[in-house]
């Protein structure tokens, strides 16, 4: 067993880090403050290869394990959470189509993707569909040689500005449950898809999030992502990987505030000494640091389970995601009280931190929906002793 990284590892992450400095840490306060959604950027990443992460090298991508990804996002996210976090959705969507679509649509689609020269929306929650995913409403009918989609989709990360929506619709009866629903990739600019407004939110203010609205969108069935019935089971294997993403996303924006917060340690003075002389935040500092290990640690686990087919690798993704974003979350919040009312102006990128990463622990499943996931699975027989 061995915790360190390789060195191609090593390089990927001198490779990100390099490029998260150089073409997102100066303009994250500007794309977060004037919501630019920065397409010259993520284009600029296809060229490095982090649109494609864990795409097949033979469609265009780096063919990276889920590991070596793990590595480069937290890098990218340390600069900018949420730029970070559409960049892994993308490959979220990427990985998708290229897994399990015909040969001709990874062909047509998949290399525009991996290269960044398209970029893609996840399209799965709906207004009444969101921690029940498999109750979605949104219908796909075959009429001949294609689907009829009309429904409705809520908080899509980059819609209006992509160029392919990965979507998923019922095409069963409409108590049909998870076995009716199928997947489909939709030109964004198809007939009969309109957008909302884009939401104003708390964080990941540098994508774009909006509701997506489809009245007869006429789609190839040739446009089908697997087989119908399919859709429901790829996007929950998406998710996996989503979920370690996020997580790692996490881990990053953690990172980067756990260092902001030891320097104005050093650099601040109270009572004639440096918070770093006072014992109690000394002690803040290294529980930080602990947590931060420690989450690390569970999502470089799940991304090796997921990496290596592990029949329990869902279960290690879902205590990943719900442990780490948890803890991120209370790093970054603790980065910003050592820093006390400049952590709370905007002249310092600790409450942009914060504001990005509270949205990791609802997205990509809940983490109450993560305890569900994790509570079930180790209420069966050998669970609990398969994962010591």
């Amino acid at each position: 067993m061995d915790f360190n990284l390789t060195e191609d590892q090593l390089a990927f992450r001198e490779a990100a880090r390099a490029f998260a400095e150089k073409s997102m840490a100066p303009h994250a306060a500007k794309w977060d403050d004037e919501h630019i959604f920065p397409v010259d950027v993520m284009k600029e990443a296809g060229e490095m290869g982090f649109m494609g992460l864990y795409t097949p090298e033979a469609l265009g991508g780096m063919g990276l394990s889920r590991l070596d990804t793990s590595v480069i996002v937290e890098e990218l996210a340390a600069a900018c959470p949420s730029t970070a976090a559409f960049i892994t959705i993308h490959n979220m969507a990427t990985w998708m189509v290229a897994s399990f679509a015909s040969d001709d649509l990874k062909q047509e689609v998949v290399p525009k993707l991996a290269s960044g020269e398209w970029l893609a929306s996840y399209c799965l929650t709906e207004p009444g569909a969101g921690s029940d995913a498999a109750s979605l409403r949104t219908k796909a009918v075959r009429d001949g040689d294609d689907y009829l989609i009309t429904g409705s989709k809520v908080f899509i990360s980059g819609a209006g500005s992509t160029d392919i929506l990965v979507l998923m619709a019922r095409t069963g009866a409409p108590d049909s449950g998870s076995k009716g629903i199928s997947t489909f990739v939709i030109p964004a600019d198809a007939d009969g898809i309109t957008y909302g407004k884009n939401e104003e939110k708390m964080g990941w203010r540098s994508q774009p999030t909006r509701m997506i609205s489809l009245e007869n969108v006429r789609v190839p069935a040739s446009y089908r992502v697997g087989e119908e019935g399919d859709g429901f089971a790829i996007a929950m294997k998406g998710l996996d990987g989503g979920r370690l993403n996020i997580a790692t996303c996490s881990l990053g924006g953690a990172q980067a505030a756990l260092v902001r917060a030891r320097n104005y340690m050093h650099e601040r003075e109270q009572f004639g000494k440096p918070l770093a002389a006072f014992q109690a935040l000394q002690f803040k500092l290294a529980d930080m640091a602990t947590n931060l290990v420690a989450a690390r640690q569970m999502v470089r686990l799940g991304a090796f389970k997921l990496d290596s087919g592990d029949t329990e690798a869902t279960l290690h993704c879902a205590m990943a995601k719900r442990f780490a974003t948890d803890a991120c979350f209370e790093i970054v919040n603790e980065a910003l009280q050592l820093h006390g009312g400049y952590g709370y102006i905007r002249e310092y990128p600790i409450e942009r931190y914060l504001r990005d990463l509270r949205v990791h622990q609802i997205l990509e499943g809940t983490n109450e929906i993560m305890r569900l996931i994790v509570a079930r699975r180790l209420l069966e027989d050998g669970v609990a002793e398969a994962i010591q």
